[in-house]
């Protein structure tokens, strides 16, 4: 079994975004009670022989927890699992919610991936999102970010907004080049159910941005950021060569354990999935109490595993491997999907890779779709 990525959930926000369906509560009243449940969660899970080499912190902000309590959380996982010497330690952090000094300590500790969520690059476009940072915030979080010694630095943003403009989106991504990002993902904004902008769009408030526009988005996306030297190894991510692609979410993407900390993680290993409950008063009451806090688990049927297989494998440049596909399945590809992959190839959506069943820039713009052809075919 491959090495395992472990993530963590830190739920606190200063303020949550409108867009944003992930399980957060504002304010850190609640600080120490959830580190320390989070630590007996951790001592409950302990696997010595489970080796391990991610370790993601994401939220919520996570980059609202001390330098100090993020180091006592690595060294917990040193202490209850395998962790390996070349692991690569990701902590998110938002512009306004650490500075310089805060950083500077992080990566003392051995934080040395660092992804920042930018959003964009206009005030305009930061006030539509409901951030709490500024344009100028951004550039400054970024500059403190390199000086503080990290080497292996991600910027995410987010496009394709009610009104927005290819001249303004082109502009977010010239102005992230600037920095030189080790790492970039470009995310299309979704409406979410339940969320506040969600909300607005059924009222009729905003007015989501024209299909067409989005998709000219998405491929002056790739060709921008190709022409620029970025590997598009991904849907929505880009890395500066192929060793800066992102360790642990390349886990999600090939099917890797990986083992989810503090409320509504999940985690999979062995064909099951589990996830925690997405409360953070529920979760700790059920750590006080030594019991953990997993709110459902599910073994994946066959058929749910080659439906992953093939929704994930595909979102990457290189896709997957044909012959480990048909011996993990025992299902010939050419037999059961042939007509489909004709369908493909005529619409220019299948690339032509030698062995392996991958996606042009066309398909990759059309995933989800495309995914639901491929699962009509079982």
């Amino acid at each position: 079994m491959p090495p395992a990525g472990l993530y963590f959930h830190i739920p606190f926000c200063k303020r949550k975004c409108p867009y944003c369906d992930f399980y957060s509560v504002t304010g850190r009243d609640h600080l120490a009670a959830f580190l320390a449940a989070l630590h007996r969660e951790i001592a409950l899970r302990a696997a010595p022989e489970m080796t391990v080499n991610t370790v993601y912190f994401g939220g919520g902000t996570p980059s609202l927890l001390s330098p100090s309590a993020v180091a006592d959380v690595v060294a917990a996982v040193r202490t209850h699992f395998n962790l390996l010497a070349d692991v690569e330690v990701t902590l998110e952090t938002n512009p306004g919610a650490v500075g310089r000094e805060g950083l500077a300590h992080l990566r003392k500790i051995g934080v040395n991936r660092l992804n920042i969520g930018v959003q964009s690059f206009r005030d305009d476009a930061l006030h539509f999102l409901g951030r709490i940072h500024n344009r100028a915030e951004a550039c400054a979080v970024i500059d403190q970010a390199r000086a503080a010694g990290f080497d292996n630095l991600g910027i995410d943003l987010i496009y394709g907004l009610p009104g927005q403009t290819l001249a303004a989106w082109v502009n977010d991504l010239e102005q992230a080049l600037q920095y030189r990002p080790e790492h970039l993902s470009c995310y299309i904004l979704t409406f979410e159910p339940g969320t506040p902008m969600t909300c607005d769009l059924e009222r009729g408030r905003l007015a989501p941005l024209a299909e067409s526009r989005v998709v000219e988005m998405f491929e002056t996306t790739a060709a921008f950021l190709s022409g620029h030297g970025y590997d598009h190894y991904e849907i929505s991510n880009f890395a500066r060569t192929p060793d800066f692609r992102s360790r642990h979410n390349m886990k999600y993407w090939h099917f890797e354990p990986y083992l989810g900390f503090g409320p509504s993680a999940h985690s999979y290993r062995g064909n099951t999935r589990s996830w925690n409950i997405a409360d953070l008063d529920i979760y700790m009451q059920r750590l006080a109490q030594d019991r953990r806090p997993e709110d459902g688990r599910e073994v994946l049927t066959r058929e749910q595993q080659v439906l992953e297989a093939l929704l994930l494998g595909l979102r990457l440049k290189e896709g997957f491997s044909i012959m480990e596909f048909e011996q993990r399945f025992h299902l010939p590809v050419e037999a059961t999907f042939g007509r489909l992959l004709n369908q493909l190839s005529e619409e220019r959506c299948l690339a032509d890779r030698p062995g392996r069943c991958a996606l042009t820039m066309k398909g990759m713009r059309y995933h989800n779709s495309i995914s639901a052809r491929f699962a009509a075919e079982l």
